[in-house]
């Protein structure tokens, strides 16, 4: 498979790491990672490209003289055009009667196997990116799933669905702008060669005029950059007021705050709406900006030519006008090279997010155990515990010391905050106490795997959450083999089989976002089952 290409050792990351570091911004070095691992496609993705820039050069070179031929005007001397001598003397195995036809073919020909070219590097392109984009969003999601909880009270549900679903789908993006920046600079690689060799005295004349195009564009992409910020910004908040409206609905129902919510997300749409307008017309103005200074460069270039070539103006005008149609083929692709600078500019700066949200060292995990947790014999113990939440230097609990042995049942009793739910937290490892232990059967928490520890464990909050599923599915979440007898026990002992029965699918009842369609203490039950 063209992802599984082994790359010869100099060319591996690992060798390269040093290079990367020093030259690539840390938030880059997320995308070359993974760009490595399917070199194929990139390969495949410039290989195409070179071809297509070589079939476009060399028929765009053939267009004048092949015409000239067809007219039966006389054609350069190969002093003064070498270039065009050397491809048409391709043609001379020909019979003169059917050269004309031969080279119309040939140009004909070659403009087919550039479009092919183009068309499979864009499939290609497509390929790679929709493997670039499964990859990224699959580490997005093993990192958030192994992240501790800690990180998801201080992110905003908004603000992840954003970064997983439109962030990332841009950031990966950005890898296929550069291969077709790479693609477009190798066009105009090839045609610059044409050009030098139809005429070098021409090709320094337009290397002094074709810079003004850049400069032009440069302003506006700089904008363009500024502006992709700030709509970043305002989306991560929309987003997020989005999700909270929407999750908490009923309590915006019932206190009739409707219109107080919709004026705050009313403002935010109106503010991303001028900022996405301005951001557009300078998006639209690169284009329009880089072909007026290119066309002005163009013509400045004609004049040149002509009092470069007055003596022999009319012995070289197929070489001129050659040299002009090359140019004029370039300068679209000048064009797009700038769009897709400003495109790789827009797209910046969601590298930066995905970059953020894929970092490890500003987030907390836990170190999982080696021992499989099985069942309890004795009992839970507490001893000399003492806790804070991550990045608070407040003792929430202090010097805890708690026996609680197998069998029994333990309530605790305390004023809001003083920290009930806490000690619940920390038994299946949400988070891990700054002093003492907890142990299991005299075994320290943290020798036990997360995964075995907490199957062995039911948890019901006082914030019941339930999937947008059925009953049945909801009971069942987190055990792969349950049988129908298990789950029908499970709503006895929970007595929740009795108001199940009455609803209108049983256990198959889908019962809506968050178990909208029950009561508060139907949730309940079916969190206990």
């Amino acid at each position: 498979m063209l992802s599984r290409v082994n790359l010869p050792k100099a060319l591996r990351y690992d060798s390269l790491a040093p290079i990367f570091k020093q030259w690539v911004a840390p938030a880059n070095r997320v995308l070359v990672r993974l760009a490595l691992r399917y070199p194929g496609w990139i390969f495949l993705n410039i290989l195409l490209g070179f071809s297509g820039a070589l079939f476009n050069g060399v028929s765009t070179a053939l267009i004048v003289p092949v015409v000239i031929s067809i007219l039966g005007q006389e054609l350069p001397s190969e002093e003064n055009a070498p270039i065009i001598q050397t491809l048409l003397s391709l043609f001379d195995g020909v019979p003169i009667a059917y050269q004309s036809f031969a080279m119309a073919g040939a140009i004909l020909g070659l403009i087919i196997l550039k479009d092919l070219a183009v068309y499979a590097s864009n499939l290609a392109n497509s390929a790679l990116n929709r493997r670039l984009n499964i990859s990224l969003q699959q580490q997005e999601l093993q990192l958030l799933l192994d992240v501790d909880l800690d990180y998801f009270t201080k992110t905003k549900p908004g603000d992840l669905m954003k970064r997983l679903i439109k962030d990332s789908t841009t950031a990966t993006s950005v890898i296929g702008i550069v291969i077709n920046i790479v693609i477009s600079i190798i066009t105009i690689f090839v045609f610059l060669v044409l050009l030098i060799s139809i005429s070098w005295q021409l090709t320094v004349a337009t290397t002094l005029l074709l810079p003004f195009p850049p400069l032009a564009v440069q302003f506006l992409v700089s904008k363009a950059k500024q502006f992709s910020r700030e709509l970043n910004a305002i989306s991560r908040d929309y987003s997020s007021r989005l999700i909270e409206i929407f999750s908490g609905i009923r309590l915006v129902k019932s206190t009739a705050t409707e219109e107080r919510e919709f004026g705050l997300l009313k403002e935010l749409l109106t503010d991303h709406e001028k900022i996405e307008f301005r951001s557009k017309m300078l998006s639209l103005a690169v284009v329009p900006t880089s072909e007026v200074t290119s066309i002005v460069a163009l013509f400045a270039l004609i004049f040149i030519g002509r009092s470069l070539f007055a003596d022999q103006l009319e012995a070289l005008s197929a070489v001129l006008l050659t040299y002009i149609v090359l140019l004029y083929r370039m300068l679209p692709i000048i064009s797009q090279l700038n769009g897709q600078r400003e495109n790789l500019a827009r797209s910046i700066a969601s590298v930066e997010v995905v970059h953020d949200l894929l970092r490890r060292d500003n987030k907390t995990f836990s170190q999982n155990g080696h021992l499989s947790f099985t069942c309890l014999q004795k009992g839970i113990g507490l001893e000399n515990l003492s806790f804070a939440y991550p990045g608070s230097p407040d003792l929430v609990l202090r010097n805890i010391n708690l026996f609680l042995p197998k069998g029994n049942t333990l309530a605790l009793v305390g004023s809001s905050g003083a920290g009930k739910s806490t000690v619940a937290d920390l038994l299946p490892r949400f988070y891990d106490p700054v002093q003492g232990q907890i142990t299991i059967d005299d075994i320290d928490l943290k020798n036990f795997d997360i995964r075995s520890l907490r199957r062995a464990m039911g948890v019901v909050s006082q914030d019941t959450f339930l999937f947008n599923a059925t009953i049945r599915q909801n009971i069942a979440y987190g055990c792969s083999h349950v049988t129908e007898e298990e789950i029908l026990e499970a709503t006895r002992r929970a007595n929740a089989y009795e108001f199940i029965q009455k609803l209108p699918k049983g256990l198959d009842t889908e019962i809506g976002n968050r178990g909208i369609i029950l009561s508060g203490g139907q949730r309940q039950r079916i969190a206990i089952a």
